[in-house]
């Protein structure tokens, strides 16, 4: 009851800041102190001593104070980023069309109706059509049999016009989703999730066809906001096929000291503060907390969630797995959510599309 009653009174004095859920709370005490200027570092630092006190639903508390240097963390603009890329990947294919006559071509196979699907097939034909990949698009019924998509994947791998082939998943459960995807052969795979890809970027000293999209988004935006990562502790969080494995590899290939954080790992937290760059892949909104960070890391947020919010008009808003407001007073750089990653995925996929074109014609 006493250390209720403490935590009750730090609130009362200091203030709180909710967090995602009713039972957390973050308060800080700030100074400002004036520092010397350094390259690429803000001219002032304000010193926070934050006390975060968190509260179990059945009313019991702990309180944890940490010493964190608060600064506004650099915003890693996916968005803007992958624009840039857009661009350069135009001006390659028109070159190219220009010199040879060829044009790259993209396949979407889609299977069912979700709206989510729909909309990712949708602005990556937008994308296609903006960088002048032509792109070719199968949509099947829900019901359709596993034997007709792969029929499809078939016709796709023996057509020289197309150069990637992308089957949009999530796909509907009665499909086995590993025998369509190997399917794909390995020169059009564009999405790098066929099994020789993965086991290359697996293997030093092999390279892969073509890298996952969103690990490889994640690896570009810290290259091109000249993050240092050889030698870096890094941590994953997420073990997914599609991003968190990968992502691990590839940090791995860039000789940074790598850990993987997942459902079954003891002390995340921990582990997590002691990373030079974090990524996260987990589909939890908000679980990464301020106190998680190491004062001066580099965040990448790859979690696109839904939370609910009434002042939006669409109901809810859009979060990561990282709580942003937090992080970026104690990160160095973050990703934002969205905005971030999500573009930088589709752009990544444009560019292991011309790769493909390049290769299949022997232009690289």
């Amino acid at each position: 009851m006493a250390s209720s009653a403490a935590t009750s009174s730090a609130a009362a004095i200091f203030g709180t800041t909710a967090a995602s859920d009713s039972c957390s709370r973050r308060v800080f005490v700030t100074s400002t102190v004036q520092v010397r200027p350094l390259r690429g570092s803000p001219a002032f630092l304000r010193t926070s001593r934050a006390i975060n006190t968190y509260a179990s639903c059945n009313n019991s508390y702990v309180v944890n104070a940490a010493l964190v240097m608060e600064s506004s963390a650099k915003v890693i603009d996916g968005k803007a980023t992958a624009k840039e890329i857009r661009e350069e990947i135009a001006t390659e294919i028109s070159k190219i069309k220009e010199s040879s006559g060829v044009v790259p071509g993209l396949a979407v196979i889609l299977v069912g109706e979700r709206k989510d699907s729909a909309t990712y097939v949708r602005n990556k034909k937008k994308a296609c059509e903006s960088v002048g990949i032509k792109s070719y698009e199968v949509n099947l019924a829900e019901d359709s049999s596993e034997q007709e998509v792969l029929k499809h994947i078939s016709c796709f791998n023996d057509d020289p016009a197309v150069n990637g082939i992308l089957v949009q998943l999530p796909l509907p459960s009665h499909m086995n989703e590993q025998n369509i995807l190997n399917a794909v052969c390995i020169e059009k795979d564009v999405d790098g999730f066929s099994p020789l890809n993965i086991g290359r970027l697996a293997m030093r000293d092999r390279e892969p066809l073509f890298v996952p999209c969103t690990p490889k988004g994640c690896i570009e935006l810290l290259h091109r906001y000249g993050v240092p990562i050889k030698g870096k502790r890094a941590v994953v969080i997420g073990r997914s096929n599609i991003v968190g494995m990968p992502a691990a590899l590839l940090l791995q290939r860039e000789d940074a000291t790598v850990t993987v954080v997942h459902s079954r790992t003891r002390n995340p937290e921990e582990i997590t503060r002691e990373a030079d760059i974090v990524i996260t892949a987990v589909g939890q909104p908000n679980m990464v907390r301020g106190s998680w960070i190491k004062p001066g890391a580099v965040v990448i947020d790859v979690g696109i969630n839904p939370v609910e919010d009434t002042n939006c008009s669409r109901g809810y808003r859009l979060v990561g797995d990282v709580c942003y407001e937090e992080a970026r007073k104690i990160a160095s750089a973050i990703t934002p959510v969205p905005g971030g990653v999500g573009p930088m995925t589709i752009a990544m996929l444009l560019s292991n599309t011309l790769t493909a074109a390049k290769r299949a014609y022997n232009l690289e």
